[in-house]
């Protein structure tokens, strides 16, 4: 299996006409484009410690037939990012790394791992827990992704944040990231939506961050400038 390199952008739209509105925009460009699943998800972020060796922690838990791509991100990631996933019952282990200088949690290029995990998402956070990571912060939303062609549009309705639209983009070629980000910020501006600053959403998580257990399931958001 290749690895895959992802270029995500966010834009916060703040309202749910803005997000309906959005969806008719997507609708009326390409009169195909797919509602490709809907559903709720748990997302549990994890602080990692420097001297654990989390590739022994985890290996366990890795498929066979994913064990290029996962060594592959443990040996070249930055930053690595580590989340647990409950969508609609289906439990994975998400690793996410840096590709730039981009962050881990939040930029806009970096390698992406997943895989589905044969145990609840109680079970693989106490693997975790029991290596020595610590909970970083439990998020919440309800999603919904389109397709159309090789692009990915995700609304969400986030504990926290409110309505947020994920743009994404996977390739397996790292040097054609540039011009995939340019790609879609040409379309996100046809759309009428702008990218969320880097700046701003980094303070929006680290809010959250600190305050997680004051949102997480719940319908509670805040504004950070």
């Amino acid at each position: 299996m290749s690895h895959l390199y992802e270029v995500e952008i966010k834009s916060l739209l703040g309202s749910k006409e803005k997000a309906d509105k959005l969806v008719l925009k997507l609708k009326k460009h390409d009169k195909n484009i797919k509602l490709s699943s809907q559903g709720k998800q748990l997302n549990h972020y994890f602080n990692i410690p420097k001297d654990i060796d989390l590739k022994k922690s985890l290996s366990s838990l890795i498929p066979k037939e994913k064990k290029i791509a996962f060594d592959k991100i443990m040996k070249e990631g930055k930053n690595l990012s580590v989340r647990t996933r409950d969508a609609d019952g289906k439990v994975l282990i998400v690793l996410k790394a840096s590709v730039g200088d981009d962050s881990s949690s939040n930029g806009v290029k970096r390698i992406e791992f997943e895989s589905l995990v044969d145990v609840s998402l109680d079970k693989l956070d106490k693997v975790l827990l029991s290596a020595g990571l610590t909970y970083q912060a439990k998020w919440s939303r309800e999603r919904k992704e389109y397709v159309s062609k090789d692009l990915h549009v995700c609304i969400d309705k986030n504990a926290g944040y409110g309505f947020l639209a994920e743009f994404e983009k996977v390739t397996p070629d790292e040097n054609g990231l540039d011009k995939i980000k340019k790609e879609l910020l040409s379309f996100m501006k046809k759309m009428g939506v702008s990218e969320l600053p880097q700046d701003r959403l980094e303070r929006m998580f680290s809010h959250y961050n600190a305050n997680w257990r004051d949102y997480y399931g719940t319908k509670k958001t805040f504004n950070i400038k």
